[in-house]
């Protein structure tokens, strides 16, 4: 199984940037370059899911959302993949259980925008997510008070890394956080479907 996806040493720092990706944009490359520069990390795979369960609305085929992806995001140290789909996980927590047993040894940190934290505990195992891998929040418009006063920021508040730290969190033991402010692109992938410049 494992030949079918990255490769990655025990050791290595790996960001997981999950999402439809529905479609990719610079908003996406762009946060994903803070944070290999941000959280110190090796490597930052980009998890194209096969559908969001929080969403009714199916996303384009898998094919032409990680092609747009790819196209979107050139750069040495970051993979688009479709391990989701390979492993038939739907739901982050059981990603993130297959990926730590295939890779041990490996530093994954769950890296999410700051309107993800807000919703986070909406997802499923929300608090295990929490609790096993570290979680790197990075700030978007208009949404970092909101995620600073979300449930899963008040539930796990002991655990949030100062941002002077932030290169520290993928060798800390979970549960930690790290909320980040960077300067960011204004869009989004709902703003371009809804101009009809995606389908």
């Amino acid at each position: 199984m494992r030949s079918a996806f990255p490769p990655a040493r025990p050791g290595q720092r790996i960001g997981l940037l999950g999402g439809s990706f529905d479609p990719a944009h610079e908003g996406h490359a762009h946060i994903t370059r803070h944070a290999l520069k941000r959280f110190g990390l090796d490597r930052v795979w980009w998890l194209v899911s096969p559908g969001n369960p929080l969403k009714l609305r199916g996303p384009a085929p898998m094919a032409r959302r990680v092609e747009v992806a790819r196209a979107v995001m050139r750069h040495p140290r970051v993979v688009v993949t479709d391990i989701e789909t390979r492993l038939g996980t739907r739901y982050t927590a059981q990603t993130l259980v297959r990926l730590q047993a295939i890779y041990p040894g490996v530093r994954f940190v769950w890296l999410m925008g700051a309107d993800n934290l807000a919703g986070l505990h909406r997802w499923e195992r929300w608090e295990w997510i929490m609790q096993n891998v570290p979680v790197g929040v990075l700030a978007r418009p208009a949404q970092g008070l909101a995620a600073r006063r979300s449930r899963a920021a008040e539930r796990f508040t002991q655990a949030r890394v100062s941002r002077r730290a932030a290169r520290l969190l993928p060798d800390m033991a979970p549960p930690a956080w790290c909320f980040v402010n960077v300067p960011m692109v204004d869009i989004s992938s709902s703003d371009i479907r809804a101009r009809g410049e995606w389908h």
